[in-house]
């Protein structure tokens, strides 16, 4: 059987002018299809071929032995070659651009920019691609708790977090108390750590490393901008917690943990006034 929109192997049927004919060996339920004269150097008769399958300009199915950037249901990043009448056409690979509809778009989409697409086949059976990527995600992945993943935002909901793309292919979200302080926008790249697996499969991730890395990170920035402030801060830990976000972007209990550190490590004192380096 011959797929729309996957890479498949298939056997030469017979020769014409345009090019090589081909079909499945096993399930030859459809029409030949053809593989372009510009693309059969070292091919004869009932060799098999590596091709992709996609339509032409005219509508018909055809092959190729290039390789696309994206195939069916794969979600990946693709440059807009072209904003038209009746939508984007995205660079993929391919002779002919890939049709990302203004139905498939999310916000504005610009020349020369990369989105995060899905390919999909649409009702009149073409290829096309969306940027409506969350359906075409995965529930189950094979990270566990504080895994390290990269992903990219496809969707911001202020109410709720930011929703990731983990390796491009499974459901992630990093929750509003994740965010504060940092202003994300569609198409950032983040590195995260798997803060839980949720009992569907999905991965709330967070932006800080576990407790006792985190800590380090935090010790050390406090130490820093003790430093650059003369020896001496305001905060201590009876500070309110907004007093602590606005200084440091960070919680009050992380930094009660990190200053709780720094006395340990008889590099600061902590008085009512606030904390000061030690001399």
């Amino acid at each position: 059987m011959i797929e729309l929109g996957k890479k498949q192997t298939l056997k030469v049927i017979r020769k014409a002018s345009v090019g090589l004919f081909l079909n499945s060996a096993n399930d030859p339920d459809m029409e030949d299809i053809l593989l372009p004269n510009n693309q059969v150097e070292g091919l004869k008769l009932d060799d098999d071929v590596e091709v992709f399958v996609y339509k032409d300009s005219e509508d018909r199915m055809i092959a190729t032995r290039k390789v696309p950037k994206i195939t069916l249901g794969q979600i990946s990043s693709l440059m807009v070659k072209e904003v038209t009448r009746i939508g984007a056409f995205l660079d993929w690979g391919l002779d002919k651009d890939l049709l990302l509809p203004f139905k498939e778009q999310i916000g504005k989409v610009k020349s020369e920019h990369f989105y995060l697409v899905c390919l999909y086949i649409d009702k009149t059976d073409r290829l096309c691609a969306t940027m409506k990527i969350s359906k075409y995600l995965q529930s189950h992945s094979p990270y566990k708790m504080n895994d390290i993943v990269k992903g990219t935002i496809y969707s911001i909901n202020r109410d709720i977090g930011a929703f990731v793309a983990v390796e491009n292919k499974y459901h992630g979200l990093i929750p509003n108390s994740e965010l504060t302080g940092r202003l994300f926008e569609y198409g950032d790249k983040v590195e995260a750590r798997i803060k839980r697996v949720k009992s569907d499969g999905k991965l709330e991730l967070s932006l800080r490393k576990e407790v006792f890395m985190q800590m380090d990170d935090d010790a050390e920035k406090i130490y820093a901008r003790l430093a650059a402030k003369k020896g001496f801060l305001k905060l201590n830990d009876n500070s309110p917690p907004s007093a602590i976000k606005a200084e440091f972007n960070m919680s009050k209990s992380a930094f009660k943990r990190a200053i709780g550190r720094l006395l340990r490590e008889q590099k600061i004192n902590i008085t009512d006034k606030g904390i000061e380096l030690r001399r």
